[in-house]
């Protein structure tokens, strides 16, 4: 708070002049909703400096700072708490001071080292699923945080297009598509790839079948699957850039590319820079060498390379296999310092990746370390839980994910379902109306997922997501619409703060607005955010407090009503850049 600075100096001199003792520090807390106050000092921390019953010192430094500072108005302690008003003046002057500012809460760049963040990364065997969702929501969502924090950020993503699972999609094509194609069929071409892939799985199972009834154990069925031996000569022929089958891999991988942007686009986030891992596999190799000059890496008898982690309290690690070829940690390596090539001012990265990989990334970020790079210092997992939904998990090769484009469209559906039901879009044009329902049910996904903490697994309920009520999207983007009806119908914000005198829920409503540089600055270092989607809710349910008990338009002075408006006007646009920073579009009709 602004505030805070000022008291933590005068709570300093009032203990150095009562008790005649220095503090290094002074303990805040907000102060209880069932208690007056704007924040609370905790005197606990102060009995280790000053003996004395904690309630009676509460009294005395309250006292010395209702007497001496200009902006306490009053005071009262309960047991070891001191609760402390702040004055309307203070609230009215930081009102008047961010009336102007579009900007509230957003730092100008600050920092000469960028950060890049990394998210989606898919396979290109399938499409966009569920999954994909809160992975690209999360990574595109803590860029716009960072940027707003005053950072420097890079999108990326390094996108999974080789290995057997492409070629298990490549091979089922080549066997039982009779060439069609996206165009020939209409289908997007992330989802005709993916149908092949789960075309594969069944002709899999089908051949472990035939072959355990011929005597094969199923271990040895699953390795000797006719068609999976198939695809593996595929695969050797694409590492040895066999032409057919890599004008296959280019051709069919194109057709996931241009079914991907369609998704991102309707999802709403976009990227800087591309990856692909069909140009970084072979990456790290020469860093493997020079870490083994340095006793970085070890080899072992048979050739391979390890790292040996164990006294870090991790295990060895293999970086290199005994016939020389890479590894997933190999690529990683070299795709990280690959990046601060490309982008020089790169001073830290985040990784959007599940949970399942927490303890991969340990390893590799201390590897970057012990490699002797300043950045490794400055990299972060953002690791996240999985999503459920009411039927239970998916499962790709089955065929049984929830697709990214068929949630978004649900999503407009049940949107459109729910606002029919409260009728309130009579005079909206149809094409008004379709923007309106993407927008709503865009938003319910998006905030639905971003609220909850990253680490936590998600139970997502499209039906529960799009509700008019509570802590969901809808909610949040009603009360912006219902700000901008209130805007609409006066456009006068003019008044004199010297002529002010605060309500109750309009104070409220200025200490959560105060709130907000804070909330962007936490969510920054956290890489939360939930933090900006929780506070915007607070924000909105103090609004609507305010709305329910004090009259804006019916105020009974002019100078109340342009207060109240531009206070209004002021809530809405942090709604909405609250709003952008999650992805997240704000209505201007409801």
């Amino acid at each position: 708070m602004g505030f805070q600075n000022t008291l933590e100096q005068n709570v300093k001199a009032a203990i150095r002049i009562l008790f005649n003792t220095d503090l290094l520090s002074v303990e805040f807390q907000a102060t209880r909703k069932d208690f007056l106050g704007d924040i609370t000092v905790v005197v606990f921390p102060i009995l280790r400096f000053v003996k004395g019953n904690p309630a009676q010192i509460g009294e005395q430094v309250g006292q010395y700072l209702l007497d001496n500072v200009e902006l306490v108005k009053g005071f009262n302690v309960v047991k070891g708490f001191l609760n402390i008003e702040i004055s309307d003046i203070y609230y009215i002057d930081f009102f008047r001071r961010i009336t102007e500012d579009d900007n509230f809460g957003f730092v100008n760049k600050q920092d000469d080292k960028a950060v890049m963040v990394e998210y989606s990364s898919p396979n290109t065997n399938k499409p966009l699923h569920l999954g994909h969702v809160r992975n690209v929501l999360l990574g595109y969502s803590v860029a716009e945080i960072l940027k707003a924090s005053g950072k420097n950020v890079y999108k990326t993503q390094i996108i999974n297009d080789r290995g057997i699972h492409i070629c298990k999609s490549m091979l089922a094509w080549e066997r039982f598509g009779n060439g069609e194609t996206p165009d020939s069929t209409g289908l997007k071409g992330d989802k005709l790839v993916g149908d092949y892939y789960v075309k594969f799985d069944k002709v899999y199972k089908k051949d472990i079948t035939e072959l355990v009834a011929k005597g094969q154990s199923e271990d040895e069925a699953k390795k000797n699957a006719p068609i999976l031996l198939e695809a593996k000569d595929m695969l050797r022929k694409w590492e040895a850039g066999d032409r057919d089958v890599v004008a296959l891999w280019e051709k069919m991988n194109q057709w996931v590319y241009d079914g991907f942007e369609v998704t991102y686009k309707n999802i709403g986030v976009d990227f800087d820079k591309y990856y692909y891992e069909s140009q970084t596999y072979l990456l790290g190799k020469e860093f493997i060498a020079e870490g083994l000059k340095n006793g970085v890496f070890e080899k072992d008898a048979d050739g391979s390379v390890w790292c040996d982690l164990t006294d870090d309290g991790l295990d060895r690690k293999i970086v290199l296999r005994a016939d020389g070829t890479a590894v997933y940690m190999t690529q990683d390596i070299g795709t990280a310092i690959q990046r601060i090539k490309d982008y020089p001012d790169v001073g830290g990265m985040v990784y959007t990746v599940g949970n399942e990989q927490d303890y991969h990334f340990k390893v590799l970020f201390l590897i970057l370390q012990k490699l002797g790079f300043d950045w490794a210092k400055n990299l972060f997992h953002l690791s996240y839980g999985m999503v459920d939904l009411p039927s239970g998990k998916m499962k790709s090769r089955e065929g049984t994910v929830v697709d990214a484009d068929d949630l978004i469209e649900e999503m407009a559906t049940t949107a459109e379902e729910i606002s029919r039901e409260l009728g309130k879009l009579e005079d909206y044009s149809e094409l008004e109306k379709k923007t309106l329902y993407k927008t709503i049910g865009l938003g319910a996904l998006k905030y639905y997922i971003l609220k909850v903490d990253p680490k936590k697994r998600i139970l997502f309920d499209p039906k529960e997501s799009i509700d008019f009520q509570g802590n969901t999207g809808p909610f949040i983007q009603y009360t912006y619409a219902r700000i901008q009806s209130i805007l609409r119908k006066s456009t006068n914000s003019d008044f004199d703060a010297s002529k002010l005198t605060l309500h109750e829920k309009e104070k409220q409503l200025l200490k959560q607005l105060e709130q907000f540089p804070i909330v962007i600055q936490n969510a920054a270092v956290h890489h939360s955010p939930a933090l900006i989607a929780n506070y915007t809710y607070d924000l909105v349910k103090d609004f609507n407090s305010f709305y329910q008990n004090v009259s804006i338009l019916g105020a009974d002075t002019d100078n109340e009503k342009g207060f109240r408006v531009a206070l209004s006007r002021k809530v809405g646009l942090t709604i909405k850049n609250a709003f952008n920073i999650l992805g997240i579009d704000v209505p201007e009709r409801m």
